[in-house]
């Protein structure tokens, strides 16, 4: 795909950048030369867990944001999540000085409750499960004229995240690949058409769970579908329908997918801290996993960025898990 034909351009990603950067941390890529041996390449870690908030998710709201009405910012804000993107939309809207609402399911974990609080956001408790929190927070845009926030699937949220990949290229204008988790799908698509705007040959390789290969059954059957069942405990990952504006860009501008299965993660996670002495959740792991595991294929001695999203990590999911 040439820099013409991409969905976003090189222009909406400064513009992006403009609006983000004076909020955020510009966190560091991290050399690993225990990863860079295992796996024959020359690796770094670009460490979103040392962003605000603890990941990548605020970047997406704080350039949305900018683009709300004077009516919409008035109103408010209304976004559904039990992690991330909470306190992501929660800070950036205290920033913007817009009044922030998260539904989060009834039985969401204490401490992320009381941080999304912490950021100044409202959180309204309903439902099991995100899909009826989220069903909560449309009903609250009917009744209290609140703009949604959707947590990937939206141009100007997936420009704001897109925003790391400047960074990346910027930091190593020799970087040759970019190996990033998929959820939805809204870091991925940014970060693969803002490095791509730069530097169309870069090579963007997507990772899921093999419990929860959305973005990659979706490509390879020419159209969004939504999986059955999701086998998957990981937060970030954990995403039964992926978004259908992330899915035509994944599907035009990604180069790969490849999918693990959660045990390897977790691994990844515990040999990240053993080895490269920084805590990740598990999103962030996945690709750390992939090149552990040989699942990414280039040239012996190519030079990768691994996108360690955030670090927000739930200690009871990891509690008895080993690493050898």
């Amino acid at each position: 795909m040439t820099v013409a034909t991409l969905p976003l351009g090189r222009e909406v990603f400064e513009a992006a950048y403009g609006h983000v950067a004076p909020h955020i941390h510009h966190t560091p890529l991290l050399t690993s030369r225990m990863l860079s041996e295992r796996t024959g390449f020359e690796v770094r870690c670009k460490a979103e867990m040392f962003q605000r908030t603890g990941s990548y998710k605020i970047r997406g709201p704080l350039n949305k944001f900018v683009s709300l009405t004077e009516e919409e910012r008035r109103r408010g804000v209304v976004c559904s999540s039990a992690g991330n993107h909470a306190q992501g939309v929660a800070l950036a809207a205290r920033i913007h000085g817009i009044h922030a609402v998260v539904v989060m399911a009834e039985n969401a974990t204490p401490s992320k409750v009381a941080a999304t609080r912490g950021y100044g956001a409202e959180v309204v408790l309903h439902g099991t499960i995100w899909d009826e929190a989220n069903e909560k927070a449309k009903e609250l845009v009917r009744t209290r004229g609140l703009t949604y926030v959707h947590p990937f699937d939206d141009l100007q949220l997936i420009a704001g995240q897109g925003t790391m990949g400047l960074e990346i290229v910027r930091d190593w204008p020799e970087v040759d690949a970019i190996v990033v988790p998929i959820g939805g799908g809204g870091l991925i698509s940014g970060v693969a058409m803002a490095a791509k705007s730069l530097n169309p040959s870069i090579k963007v390789i997507g990772v899921e769970s093999s419990g929860a290969p959305g973005m990659r059954d979706s490509v390879r059957a020419g159209g969004v579908i939504t999986l059955d069942r999701v086998d998957c405990v990981i937060d970030g990952l954990r995403v039964k329908r992926v978004g259908e504006t992330t899915f035509e860009v994944v599907r035009r501008v990604v180069d790969d997918i490849v999918t693990l299965p959660d045990e390897r993660i977790f691994d990844a996670m515990l040999w990240t801290m053993a080895h490269a002495k920084v805590v990740v959740e598990g999103a962030a792991a996945a690709p750390v996993a992939a090149l552990l595991e040989g699942l990414v294929t280039l040239p012996p001695g190519s030079k990768v960025v691994c996108v360690l999203s955030g670090g927000n990590v739930n200690l009871d999911q990891i509690r008895g898990l080993r690493w050898n």
